[in-house]
């Protein structure tokens, strides 16, 4: 999958299209679900998302189901 650019981050594979509030709406959602959370069995920020509301810690191999882009936080 492509970069895009600094300005643009991962929506820059849209280019003009679909107006710039849905690309961005779309960046933000992109850019939260691709980075590390926390592990609720070790604790370790570790927490990758596998495939849509699966989600599995690196550090201890464990795996669970939660939002679909990124977990959410069940208390």
């Amino acid at each position: 999958m492509s970069q895009g650019t600094k300005k643009v981050g991962s929506t820059g594979r849209f280019g003009p299209r679909y107006g710039v509030s849905v690309r961005r709406r779309v960046g933000a959602v992109e850019k939260k679900q691709r980075q590390k959370y926390e592990c609720p069995s070790c604790s370790k920020v570790n927490v990758k998302r596998v495939s849509t509301g699966i989600f599995k810690c690196n550090s201890c191999d464990y795996q669970f189901a939660s939002g679909a882009y990124y977990p959410t936080k069940e208390e």
